[in-house]
């Protein structure tokens, strides 16, 4: 069950009783304001639309890859909402909220994700539209 959205790419849930990080694999949402690296645009509304996806007391089915941890301790994981079985990483990517970035080995998803990208950037959508793509700093982010 999600307990909070950290950011676009990142939540908390509970998973029996503990508390654990989870970070949606494949993908990378621009860093929203007041985190811990400079803002970039596109971070808001893609923490914003995870929230929207994801807020609090959402049950949600977790699918890990390969590596169940990343460097920081957070669990990775492709993220499925429970009631309708939404594919939130390729959402997110889908909508224009995302970009792709894949890690060897955890790229169980990578066409299903590529192939979202390329429909978004064709589109137009979100980041790809608004931003340029994914990694650009907001004017004036330290």
């Amino acid at each position: 069950m999600v307990l909070a959205v950290i950011d676009g790419d990142t939540m908390d849930v509970d998973l029996g009783g503990r508390r654990a990080t989870v970070r949606f694999i494949g993908i990378d949402t621009p860093e929203k304001t007041g985190g811990y690296l400079p803002a970039e645009c596109g971070g808001d509304a893609a923490t914003l639309r995870t929230a929207e996806l994801l807020p609090p007391g959402t049950e949600v089915h977790l699918q890990r890859d390969q590596e169940l941890y990343d460097r920081y301790d957070r669990l990775l994981a492709y993220v499925y909402r429970a009631a309708d079985g939404l594919f939130v990483n390729r959402y997110l990517v889908l909508d224009g909220y995302a970009g792709t970035m894949h890690f060897e080995p955890n790229t169980q998803h990578r066409a299903v994700l590529d192939t979202a990208e390329a429909a978004a950037r064709a589109a137009g959508r979100g980041i790809w539209v608004d931003c340029g793509g994914p990694n650009q700093r907001l004017e004036g982010a330290s």
